[in-house]
């Protein structure tokens, strides 16, 4: 059964309330390591069989998050990082070198387009530290990132945070905004002579397009990637990074659960629709740009999948073919929403709904349910009722109830969308204004 809330400061629409246990998996390939950094923790899986029997990890490297006590943060990943806010001292971190110009191919050339516009991310708290990336919006200063970088997965509501930039410079950043239902966050440094992203259209994006990663995998800054988009509109569910003034039980402790079962509370759990890419993104990657062949940014990577066993596995999870992104379009939104007011709004339906199976022993599911509608909601005005089994929701085929919780999310606080569902076997369309998440 998944149940939307508005009491919960992380509301989760549609939240699950627990899920089957997933098929073993063999051990996980041999992968790189990067000392003394420890594991990433892996995000929740759900129990969709087309996603794969798989752990999602978060792309940030992080320091004594898991205990032990590991001191990190620039000190650890940057060396030679100067603490102060001056633009001075380092030289280039490793700018796209090409040395022999008759050569090149399109990978070469988005990556010298969109590389000025990725900045590596030192987030630290305490005795706890971690990397990650973000790309470059505006001549302001503006840099967008993943919530889970700048809040160390949760465990700090107030980092310390530095940004690298492509040509070697360090400057202390400012959190503007973190969003932990999209897994977005804004920060913002006082720098001259930025190079900001040029922003594709995701929406445009096709299975077997060119897709380039570039981040700071393990803390390799600068490092370029690349692969096909393997698949778009999927959705994956991953634990909130909202940080204890956000409501979140996670702080402090691995927020991720483990691949057997849910032992974090399912209301922590957020769902977001993604680009799947097989260019290789590792922990560390986390806030970068995953770039078209013309250099344009289609999405901000997010996770990964792993077939390590449990978050508490000893072993550094790494890159597998599956990676994830936040389609560009819907980073965009909130993102200029929370330059504009410090935080983003989300669309909720104001419903309870649980996974339609298409058959009595089958493992896929046709469709969200519904279980019971709250009187006066965005689903009770345009007439929802219990036992309606929602299709489709702003244009995205709706299958299960995460589907339906992501699609909702995507859209502003106030949209009125396209809602379609099914009544005694009859198939009915309705508009539909959303409420706001809380």
């Amino acid at each position: 059964m998944y149940t939307e809330t508005s009491h919960n400061p992380v509301p989760h629409t549609d939240v699950p309330q627990g899920t089957a246990p997933l098929p073993t998996l063999p051990p996980a390939a041999p992968h790189l390591a990067f000392s003394p950094v420890p594991p990433a923790p892996p995000v929740r899986p759900r129990d969709r069989r087309r996603v794969g029997p798989a752990v999602f990890v978060t792309c940030l490297v992080a320091a004594g998050l898991l205990g032990g006590g590991v001191a990190s943060g620039a000190a650890a990943l940057w060396p030679d990082a100067p603490a102060a806010t001056t633009g001075t001292g380092q030289a280039a971190v490793s700018p796209v070198i090409v040395n022999n110009t008759e050569s090149v191919n399109a990978v070469t050339a988005a990556a010298q387009k969109a590389s000025p516009s990725v900045v590596t991310i030192s987030v630290s708290s305490g005795s706890s530290g971690g990397t990650g990336s973000g790309i470059i919006l505006d001549t302001e200063g503006h840099i967008l990132t993943n919530t889970h970088v700048v809040t160390l997965d949760g465990a700090a509501a107030d980092a310390a945070v530095e940004v690298r930039t492509n040509d070697g410079k360090v400057y202390t950043a400012t959190i503007v905004g973190t969003d932990p239902l999209s897994d977005l966050a804004v920060i913002k440094i006082d720098a001259d002579g930025l190079t900001p992203a040029t922003l594709g259209d995701s929406g445009a994006v096709n299975v077997g397009d060119k897709a380039i990663a570039i981040g700071a995998p393990l803390g390799l800054s600068g490092t370029v990637t690349d692969g096909i988009v393997s698949a778009v509109n999927r959705t994956i569910e991953t634990a909130s990074s909202a940080t204890s003034d956000g409501g979140s039980s996670s702080q402090g402790t691995s927020p991720f659960g483990s691949q057997q079962g849910l032992s974090a509370s399912a209301q922590d759990s957020i769902s977001i629709n993604v680009i799947q890419t097989d260019a290789a993104i590792n922990p560390g990657n986390s806030g970068g740009a995953l770039v078209n062949a013309q250099g344009e940014i289609i999405g901000v990577n997010v996770a990964i999948a792993s077939a390590g066993s449990s978050s508490s596995s000893s072993t550094q999870s790494g890159n597998i073919g599956v990676g994830f992104s936040i389609p560009v379009n819907q980073a965009k939104r909130v993102a200029e929403e929370i330059i504009s007011t410090g935080k983003a709004t989300h669309g909720q339906l104001g419903l309870s709904v649980q996974d339609k199976t298409s058959g009595p022993s089958s493992d896929f599911t046709a469709g969200a349910e519904v279980a019971s509608v709250t009187s006066g909601s965005a689903a009770d005005k345009a007439g929802l009722k219990a036992g309606d089994m929602v299709t489709g929701l702003a244009g995205r085929t709706v299958t299960d109830a995460s589907e339906l919780t992501a699609a909702a999310r995507e859209q502003a606080a106030g949209a009125t969308v396209k809602i379609t569902f099914q009544r005694g076997g009859q198939e009915r369309t309705a508009d539909i204004t959303l409420d706001a998440a809380s």
